[in-house]
């Protein structure tokens, strides 16, 4: 059984546990630029080294961590059979669904593509925190996040690309900014799995080459209503496996399917929670609170962020990596960091290293939450690679 500490020392690890993206050597982000090489599409690189194939299923299942599949991997007989062959990536930084997306859709770090967060400031909207799932504010999707996709690349190109999701997602602003391109198959369940694998199988098919990404969401929610560790988890597990491998069973042989994750996650204990606006050393200082409770963006627009930070450090010590912007970049954890995208990053960045959560009154749909994501360690940045 694979273990945190074994994990980080596969993906490289420093001392403390923290993971870095691998960018273009083994990150999500590498992955459709692998698919659109294999494929002959642009000037890409095969980076993840995927065997060769004209048809591509690519399915990824949000909260579906390298770590927590290998914990439960009873439940899972068909995803386990795949693990042997496979091999965990990462994830970008936050380790969170909006951010990998669109670093998988677009093939790029999220210092380039600007989709910084579950929830981040824009500085081009007075200030205003925008959360990426939900998009209450007026700015173009394709504004926020200008860069192509993979996809529209693929399309361009001449490949058949689709996508197989619930249908409420069609035209929703993540979808626009992270995954525009395929033509959308859209899905009224997410329990409707003998509708799922029918539309999968059947655009997989098309044309000369293709390209099908298909989502499934289950996973996740149930993890964050009642923890990563929950037999209601493992049970939704159970459902993912068992529809994957009906997939396959349809799939015909020259057909390559790539199952991934967006992130892995942990529990964090109500006990193990801080609200941030109870605890005046970290609340000082802070003009706006956004990410999330593993992975905090402090803006700091009057107060030296090295104080901030300090403060933190001290509130937290070995229970958080606490940086500033300036040393987050340095670090490598966005890759290279555009003018544009720059400002969106809080002054001080807060990871948490152990089962902690900074929590805010700010958003108080988190506080309910069991668990978690978006934090730096091998738990939440390992995904799987899997290929069947």
């Amino acid at each position: 059984m694979i273990d945190a500490i074994a994990l980080g020392r596969e993906l490289g690890a420093d001392p403390t546990g923290l993971v870095r993206p691998r960018f273009g050597r083994s990150c999500l982000s590498d992955l459709l630029p692998s698919v659109a090489a294999r494929l002959g599409v642009g000037a890409h690189e095969n980076t993840l080294d995927l065997p060769s194939g004209r048809r591509w299923v690519v399915v990824l299942v949000d909260g579906l961590g390298w770590l927590g599949l290998h914990r439960t991997s009873a439940a899972a007989p068909y995803l386990s059979s795949l693990l042997p062959a496979g091999r965990p990536i990462t994830a970008a930084i936050p380790s969170t669904t909006s951010t990998s997306l669109t670093s998988l859709g677009t093939g790029s770090a999220p210092g380039h593509h600007g989709m910084v967060g579950y929830t981040f400031r824009l500085p081009g909207a007075k200030g205003a925190i925008l959360n990426a799932l939900t998009w209450e504010l007026p700015h173009a999707p394709r504004t926020v996040q200008p860069v192509p996709t993979v996809f529209e690349e693929l399309v361009a190109a001449g490949v058949e690309v689709s996508t197989v999701s619930l249908a409420r997602f069609s035209d929703s602003a993540l979808s626009q900014a992270a995954l525009a391109g395929p033509r959308f198959h859209g899905l009224h369940g997410d329990a409707d799995d003998a509708r799922r694998v029918e539309l999968i199988a059947g655009a997989a098919q098309a044309g000369d080459s293709s390209l099908v990404y298909a989502y499934e969401r289950r996973l996740d929610h149930h993890g964050h209503g009642h923890g990563c560790g929950s037999a209601g988890w493992v049970e939704q597990l159970r459902r993912v496996d068992t529809w994957i491998a009906e997939l396959r069973s349809r799939l015909d042989d020259d057909v390559a399917i790539v199952v991934t994750g967006d992130h892995g996650m942990v529990d964090v204990p109500q006990e193990r929670q801080v609200l941030i606006e109870a605890q005046p050393d970290l609340r000082a200082g802070l003009d706006a609170i956004a990410g999330e409770g593993r992975f905090r963006q402090l803006y700091v627009d009057h107060e030296s962020p090295a104080a901030v930070a300090a403060r933190w450090d001290e509130h937290f010590g070995d229970d958080a990596w606490v940086r500033t912007r300036d040393e987050a970049i340095d670090d490598g954890w966005f890759g290279p960091v555009a003018d544009r995208v720059r400002e969106r990053l809080g002054h001080v960045l807060v990871a948490m290293r152990t089962d902690r959560a900074a929590m805010s009154s700010t958003f108080p749909g988190e506080l309910g939450l069991v668990g978690m994501h978006g934090s730096l360690t091998p738990a939440e940045m390992a995904v799987p690679l899997l290929i069947g």
